[in-house]
């Protein structure tokens, strides 16, 4: 176990210089420019749990499984009533719950099983439908998780189910018009990712959600992975001192012949941009979260695998405020040591000043200290039969505290923007050959005459 070091200082005890913000182009919020209250990315440690408790230490409360003797119990009473005369919608628009969280899932597809666990673990969230295109993979999923009701439209499930709350699993194309139905019913959601179709969709749809005053949060769970919350404690308590870089080889050996992704997510095989969308966003993300703002990116991108459209291996180069480097490699056809390649998909480096912190593909986390052995450092890795020891439900945890209590939210779609322009300046990058600093990079302007062309 690493004992907690001092706070992030020099040799000499001198403070680190805070990051400069790196906005780019992300339009400010309407209205001045004024903070949503949910717009805080706070930092590393356990979610609040449904009973107010941390999770530290709660280990009958993990992901994926509910403690021996917990139920449902109801949110009646712990936050504010509705105002006087004014009712639910007018409970809705001031951000609480009236009673237990009741959720709205939208989808039925292979991702969205590890979202219906996590709500049906959390013991103050009734999930009270599911509504999908396809009735038959609903009711499915409603049967294997205890939901009662499935529904074909949206309109029809929202204006039905009266939910407190829509969690959106569903393809890009599809997040604009969800999203509306529920922002126009003053309704908050969580939109999974990728957010929109593109830069400009997301944009529109964080916009609309701002001018509404309706909460929206992107459903990026990487972050919320136990490994890396433990990492973020350990940075944030100085045991790393002031941080040199970070490294991620991704290696999950999941993108090998013909049939690469058919049996998961066979959407996987047509995507024009494959990687950095659908993959490397998850540690753009990750790197943002443990080591602050990215403001340069330099990428090289190329796809091995002639079966599908896009691209399944590349190098991205980051740059942070901070002064930190970080390097993801990643290539979907290799695999690399571990009992479950797709556990922690890769192994990385946290490298500072006064050693490095090491995540194997079992999820364990390794410590060097400067000049001394690598011993294991012992930490809660949550479920191991689950997706990302229970990555969806921390996230969801989150969320309920953020309902509960007024927490600060994380990776609200206000939040999520800065991903977004890191993610479209890699892409700039990997087509012109060139570094692209986030600060004078704008998504919407082609790229100088003279910046070169896209290799195949």
């Amino acid at each position: 176990m690493i004992a907690d070091g001092p706070s992030r200082t020099g040799d000499r005890g001198r403070p680190r210089s805070p990051p400069r913000t790196t906005r780019g182009t992300i339009p400010p919020p309407e209205g001045g420019g004024a903070r949503s209250r949910a717009s805080g990315e706070p930092g590393g440690g356990y979610p609040v749990i449904a009973d107010g408790s941390s999770r530290a230490g709660a280990r009958g409360a993990a992901p994926g499984r509910r403690a021996p003797g917990s139920e449902r119990r109801s949110l009646r009473g712990s936050i504010r009533p509705p105002p006087e005369g004014e009712g639910r919608e007018a409970a809705r628009r001031a951000w609480g719950p009236v009673s237990d969280l009741r959720v709205l899932g939208v989808g039925a597809g292979y991702f969205s099983q590890f979202q219906y666990l996590g709500w049906r673990n959390i013991a103050s969230v009734e999930c009270v439908g599911i509504a999908n295109r396809d009735a038959g993979k609903a009711r499915a999923l409603a049967d294997r998780y205890g939901i009662r009701d499935v529904y074909t439209d949206l309109a029809a499930a929202l204006d039905a189910t009266r939910p407190d709350l829509v969690d959106i699993i569903t393809p890009p194309e599809t997040h604009r018009p969800f999203v509306a139905l529920c922002v126009d019913r003053g309704i908050p959601a969580i939109c999974q990712k990728p957010f929109g179709r593109d830069w400009a969709d997301a944009v529109a749809i964080t916009g609309h959600a701002e001018r509404a005053g309706v909460p929206l949060v992107i459903h990026e769970n990487f972050r919320w992975e136990p490994w890396y919350r433990e990492a973020k404690r350990l940075i944030d308590a100085g045991v790393l001192g002031a941080l040199h870089g970070v490294a991620f080889r991704l290696r999950p050996g999941d993108g090998q012949g013909p049939r690469a992704y058919l049996d998961r997510q066979p959407y996987f095989q047509q995507m024009p941009l494959f990687l950095v969308k659908e993959t490397a966003i998850h540690w753009i993300d990750t790197f943002r979260f443990l080591m602050g703002d990215v403001t340069a990116v330099y990428a090289q991108l190329r796809r091995i695998n002639p079966a599908i459209a896009g691209e399944d291996a590349g190098y991205i180069v980051f740059e942070f405020a901070g002064g930190a480097t970080g390097l993801f490699d990643g290539n979907r056809l290799n695999d690399h040591v571990a009992q479950n390649p797709r556990r922690t998909m890769g192994e990385a480096w946290i490298e500072g000043e006064r050693g490095v912190l090491r995540l194997d593909g079992d999820a364990r986390l390794w410590w060097k200290p400067h000049h001394g052995p690598e011993t294991e450092h012992a930490y809660d890795r949550g479920p191991d039969d689950t997706f990302g020891g229970g990555a969806c439900e921390w996230l969801q945890r989150h969320v309920v505290a953020h309902f509960r209590s007024g927490a600060p939210l994380e990776n609200t779609a206000r939040a999520y923007l800065a991903n977004l322009l890191v993610q479209a300046a890699v892409y700039r990058s990997a087509a012109t050959h060139r570094r692209v600093e986030l600060a004078t990079f704008d998504p919407l302007q082609p790229a100088a005459p003279d910046a070169g062309t896209a290799s195949a």
